[in-house]
């Protein structure tokens, strides 16, 4: 299963830049490789950038690399409440809110960086999981129809979009 076998209903369209940037790739594949990118990323960025803000009011990068986390956790929930009942409707999250209470800052980038690899090879195990049959399942997040397919490309798609936003404004 491909990027290019996902239809647009599958998905909120606020969510088409994240799923695009995935490239046309199997899920798994995109997964494991998405892995390895974003560790060798983050271990690459100097120590002194880690807690910058290139604004106030604005995510410094270990306050990314957590949202990511918190957002793969998310997406996966999602996709395990939607793979396993019946016309699951799940509230959103405050991705704010949930920035605001993480402590990422007093963290080291090595635990955060344990505990993405962590939370990935998790979300790997459960996508291989999978019948071609379960990926299709539908449910609602947020008061939109979102597949078990999709939620596993919107995590790929999302650490793409978050590497770029850091290329662009903090390094």
């Amino acid at each position: 299963m491909k990027v290019s076998d996902i239809t647009p209903e599958e998905y909120h369209p606020y969510f088409k830049p994240y799923i695009e940037k995935v490239g046309n790739k199997s899920l798994l594949k995109s997964l494991k490789k998405g892995k390895k990118e974003t560790i060798s990323f983050f271990k690459k960025i100097p120590k002194s950038k880690l807690e910058f803000r290139y604004s106030e009011g604005k995510w410094t990068i270990k306050d990314i690399l957590l949202h990511i986390i918190d957002s793969e956790r998310a997406f996966t929930y999602r996709a395990l409440q939607f793979a396993r009942s019946k016309n699951a409707n799940l509230e959103g999250f405050d991705e704010n809110e949930f920035v605001a209470n993480a402590e990422a800052n007093s963290r080291s980038l090595k635990s955060l960086l344990k505990e993405y690899k962590t939370v990935r090879k998790s979300t790997i195990q459960l996508y291989k999981t999978f019948s071609n049959e379960t990926l299709k399942s539908v449910g609602k997040a947020n008061n939109a129809s979102l597949t078990v397919r999709a939620a596993g490309f919107l995590a790929c798609g999302h650490e793409i979009h978050h590497q770029q936003i850091i290329k662009e404004r903090y390094l």
